[in-house]
């Protein structure tokens, strides 16, 4: 439990201690109880034995000459997974004992269903006062939508994202990730800290959390609802373009795109003398932010042709030079060789059973005294089956007798 005493030594997670019970699936649940596990909680994975969570079986690519899918392989390190049948009462009773023990829950069935199977906050609590319950949903626990199906792609298109990204005049363009389902993920995870933060500066009662995909898409709008409420105009997709910066977008060069971001009055001089256009500083219609904002159109029809002239590493070089903010778009393949990804150990490595040596982004999260780490593999369906229960003190003829019954 959090609030038991721990080795100072610093080498372990800031969640050392912490048990974190996880019956979600897909990515946002997944993607959650990763940080979780990142940060040192112990992440036990519920799953179905007939075939565990459905994203083991989304594929191709999976990871080398395994079966293993790449995006499960993706958010599911640090944790341990037990096959269990929720459908079943026995595999119920096994849930309940391991609730007993955990410091925070994490599912994200459709609304309702963990009420009828008995396992809802109002009846886990009883047991576990101390529990901290997150419910992840499409739409949340009340209101209209409440028992709606949600995938991402929903969710980016019914809380407004895919009407501002995209091409002007072209369609709506999902983002490349399941942004969706993770910025729920990163929401249940922040809550669910708040949640411990408060359990123990209080009496040490946990409480339940309800958190949706789509609660998540309208809060990301910030300062596009801003203008909306602000003008009485939904903004509209600009391509890379900022509604209320100029310039700070990619432009074509002869060989690819530059981006560029002009986001003070300090750095457009310094843009001006990079790409060799001293005189625009000076011209009346770009003079402040304000005033290429509203002659963006003009401001275009003099920047493309500078641009288009230049390769990349022309353009970057020229607005290096000037401290002008400036990238190239890079895909995948150059993210991961990137020397800042290397200096900050954002690309790790785990052994894995079936899939050898797995790939994948490193935490985010850095703290001087209590690292994050990777841990452990992803796990194989149901492959702590048998260690789980023993720690929860189930003999071996109980083990085997729940393997028999198809319980587990």
């Amino acid at each position: 439990m959090v609030g038991e005493a721990r080795d100072p030594s610093g080498d372990e997670g800031p969640l050392s201690g912490v048990t974190v019970l996880d019956a979600s699936r897909v990515l946002v649940g997944p993607f959650c109880t990763m940080q979780l596990g990142d940060l040192g909680a112990e992440v036990i994975k519920v799953e179905r034995p007939d075939g565990g969570d459905q994203t083991r079986g989304w594929h191709p690519p999976t990871y080398g000459d395994s079966d293993e899918s790449a995006y499960y392989l993706s958010v599911n390190r640090n944790k341990r997974s037990i096959a269990l049948d929720l459908a079943s009462e026995a595999g119920r009773e096994v849930f309940r004992d391991l609730a007993r023990d955990a410091d925070v829950l994490v599912h994200n069935f459709r609304v309702g269903k963990t009420a009828d199977w008995g396992l809802d906050y109002e009846h886990l609590r009883e047991e576990n006062p101390g529990l901290v319950y997150c419910a992840l949903s499409g739409y949340g626990e009340w209101g209209p939508a409440k028992d709606r199906p949600a995938y991402d792609i929903m969710m980016q298109a019914e809380g407004g994202l895919m009407s501002i990204t995209g091409e002007e005049g072209g369609p709506p363009v999902r983002v490349g990730v399941a942004l969706a389902d993770v910025g729920a993920g990163m929401y249940a995870a922040q809550a669910i800290l708040a949640a411990l933060f408060e359990r123990e500066l209080g009496d040490g009662t946990g409480q339940k959390i309800d958190v949706s995909l789509f609660d998540g898409q309208v809060a990301w709008m910030t300062y596009m609802a801003s203008y909306y409420f602000a003008t009485g105009e939904s903004p509209g997709r600009m391509g890379s373009k900022h509604p209320t910066i100029a310039p700070y977008q990619a432009f074509e060069t002869a060989d690819g795109y530059v981006v560029v971001a002009v986001s003070s009055e300090h750095i457009w001089p310094r843009f001006c003398a990079a790409i060799g256009r001293e005189a625009l500083a000076d011209d009346p219609r770009f003079a402040a932010n304000a005033d290429r904002v509203e002659n963006r159109t003009a401001l275009d029809r003099v920047l493309e042709p500078v641009f288009a002239e230049l390769t990349t590493a022309e353009a970057l070089s020229r607005l290096d030079d000037h401290d002008v903010p400036a990238s190239d778009v890079k895909d995948v393949a150059a993210v991961f060789s990137h020397p800042q990804v290397e200096a900050r150990g954002m690309l790790r490595t785990v052994d894995h059973p079936t899939a050898g040596e797995v790939k994948m982004p490193g935490s985010p999260m850095f703290f001087s005294r209590t690292p994050t780490d990777v841990r452990r593999h992803p796990p194989l369906h149901g492959e702590h089956t048998a260690e789980i229960l023993r720690e929860r003190g189930y003999d071996r003829a109980e083990i085997r007798r729940l393997r028999e019954d198809g319980v587990v």
